[in-house]
C-alpha cells in the first residue's frame, strides 16, 4: 500500500511519521518552501516568535516527540502557576480556574459563585443550543459571560452565542471524557490528584519539534510542490449522474496532481484547511467540494509587542462586547520567560474593520489596546495573520453532518477534529493506525 499525505503542518508530520514506524510507504507533499504549517518560529526584534500557538502541554504524546527526536535539552518549561486574567468592568480580574482563585476572585458575585454549584442539577446539552445557551443554562449568565464562554471561545475568534455547542464545546468535552457533569469532572480529578501537564515550549520556538519531523522524513517530504488537484486513478469514477464522484468499488487508487508532477497512491489523506481541500478534491466529488466550501473561518491576527509590563500572568482574555479591539493577550514575558514579549490577539469579532485595515494600523491597535488593558506601553514589533484562520464552529458547521469522503480518502484536518497540537496529533496517529491495520 502507498500512502498519498497532502500537507507537512503539524498533522501531515505526525502522520507521516506514524506511518513510517508502521512500515507504510509514504508520500507527502507541501506547498509552502517548509514544513509546519501554524506551527512556526521566527525571529523578530531578536526575540523567538510563534506565528501560530503559543506553548503546548506536555502531554504523553508530545513527550514521546520530544524524546524520539531527542529535543529534550532544548525544551523550555513554563511556569504556570500564574494566573489567567479577564478585562471586566474596565479592570484585569482573575479567572477562577481553581478552587482559591474560585473562592477570592472579583469577578463574579457571590451568588454567582453559587450559581455555578447549581451544574451538575441541570439538564444536559440541548439540539440546536450554541455555547452561550449552554453555558448560561448551567453555570448562571456571570460565570458562561464572564469567563467560561470567552474562555473557550476567544481561541476562534467568533462569539459563544454564535457557536454551536454540538459541533465545538460539545465534542471537546466528550473527547475529555468529562460525562453529565463538568464540575464533578474537575472535582474528581483533583481528588485524585492529578494535574495538568506543564506548560512547554523550546528555547528555540515550537518550530523546533516540526523542524525535527520533517528532518527525519524529508526523504518522503516533497517542500515547495503544491497539489493542484486529486483524481480518480485507473477509472474509478462513476459518471452515471452529473457530478463525479468515485466508486467505491473500483480499486484503482487517486492521482495527487502537483505543480510538479504527480503521485499515484492507494490512499490519500488530505490535511489542508476545507478551503484548500474543496479545491482538491473538487475534480473528484464536486459534492463533497460544496459541503467543505461552507465551512466558515475567522481570520486571526496576532500582534507581537514590545512592554516592560512586569505583572505576572498567563495572559488576559476579553470577552464579546468589551469596549477594547483585541480578544485577549499572551504574556509570553511572564510564564515562558520571553524578554520584553506580549502577543495581541484581533478578530473581525472583536475589531469589524480588521479585513480592512493595514498590519501597520493594526499593530497600533493591539499596543493601544494592550496599554489600556495593563496600564503599561507597548511597542509593536511584527504582526502575523493565520490564513485561512480558524473555525468558526458557528452554524456553517452543520455541513459537517453531510461530509462524506469516497473509500481511501480522509481529512486529518482543523474542521474534522480538534485545532489545536494535542488533537492534531492524536488524529494522524489514529488514521495511521486505522491505515497499518488494513495494509
Amino acid at each position: 500500500m502507498r500512502v498519498g499525505v497532502v500537507g507537512a503542518g503539524i498533522s501531515g508530520l505526525t502522520l507521516v511519521d506514524a506511518l513510517v514506524d508502521r512500515g507504510v510507504d509514504v508520500v507527502a507533499v507541501e506547498s509552502r518552501a517548509e514544513a509546519g504549517g501554524i506551527v512556526r518560529s521566527q525571529r523578530m526584534d531578536g526575540r523567538v516568535v510563534e506565528l501560530g500557538p503559543q506553548r503546548l502541554r506536555l502531554i504523553p504524546s508530545i513527550e514521546s516527540l520530544v524524546d524520539e527526536f531527542g529535543l529534550r535539552e532544548g525544551l523550555r518549561i513554563g511556569d504556570d502557576d500564574q494566573p489567567l486574567y479577564i478585562y471586566h468592568d474596565n479592570a484585569l480580574r482573575v479567572a477562577p480556574l481553581s478552587t482559591r482563585e474560585a473562592v477570592t476572585t472579583s469577578l463574579l458575585s457571590p451568588l454567582g459563585k453559587l450559581r455555578i454549584l447549581a451544574e451538575p442539577l441541570t439538564a444536559p446539552a440541548k439540539p440546536g443550543e450554541t455555547v452561550d445557551e449552554f453555558l448560561v443554562r448551567r453555570f448562571g449568565k456571570q460565570a458562561a459571560r464572564r469567563y467560561m464562554g470567552p474562555l473557550y471561545s476567544g481561541l476562534y475568534g467568533t462569539d459563544p452565542r454564535e457557536m454551536l455547542h454540538e459541533y465545538s464545546l460539545g465534542r471537546a468535552l466528550d473527547n475529555a471524557g468529562v460525562g453529565r457533569s463538568l464540575l464533578w469532572w474537575v472535582a474528581k480529578r483533583v481528588v485524585d490528584g492529578r494535574e495538568a501537564p506543564p506548560i512547554c515550549t523550546f528555547d528555540d520556538g515550537l518550530g523546533t519539534l516540526t523542524d525535527a519531523l520533517y528532518e527525519a522524513h524529508s526523504d518522503v517530504i516533497d517542500l515547495d510542490t503544491a497539489a493542484v488537484e486529486i483524481k480518480a486513478h485507473g477509472g474509478g469514477v462513476d459518471s452515471d449522474d452529473d457530478t463525479n464522484s468515485v466508486d467505491s468499488d473500483d480499486d484503482g487508487g487517486y492521482e495527487i496532481v502537483t505543480d510538479a508532477g504527480s503521485e499515484i497512491v492507494d490512499e490519500v489523506v488530505v490535511t489542508t484547511p476545507a478551503p484548500t481541500s474543496a479545491e482538491l478534491v473538487d475534480p473528484l466529488d464536486s459534492d463533497l467540494a460544496a459541503t467543505l466550501e461552507e465551512f466558515r473561518y475567522n481570520q486571526i491576527t496576532m500582534v507581537f509587542l514590545d512592554s516592560g509590563f512586569d505583572r505576572e500572568g498567563i495572559g488576559a482574555l476579553v470577552p464579546p462586547d468589551g469596549e477594547l479591539p483585541i480578544s485577549g493577550t499572551t504574556w509570553n514575558a511572564s510564564f515562558l520567560d520571553r524578554d520584553r514579549l506580549f502577543t495581541c490577539y484581533v478578530d473581525p469579532n472583536s475589531d469589524p474593520e480588521l479585513p480592512t485595515r493595514t498590519d501597520e494600523e493594526v499593530g497600533e491597535l493591539a499596543a493601544d489596546a494592550f496599554e489600556e488593558l495593563t496600564g503599561a506601553a507597548a511597542t509593536p514589533i511584527g504582526v502575523h495573520t493565520w490564513t485561512p484562520g480558524m473555525p468558526a464552529y458557528d452554524g456553517s458547521w452543520t455541513a459537517m453532518d453531510d461530509l462524506q469522503p469516497p473509500d481511501g480518502l480522509q481529512f486529518c484536518a482543523n474542521f474534522v477534529g480538534r485545532p489545536g497540537i494535542p488533537g492534531r496529533i492524536r488524529s494522524a496517529k489514529r488514521i495511521a493506525r486505522e491505515i497499518g491495520e488494513r495494509e
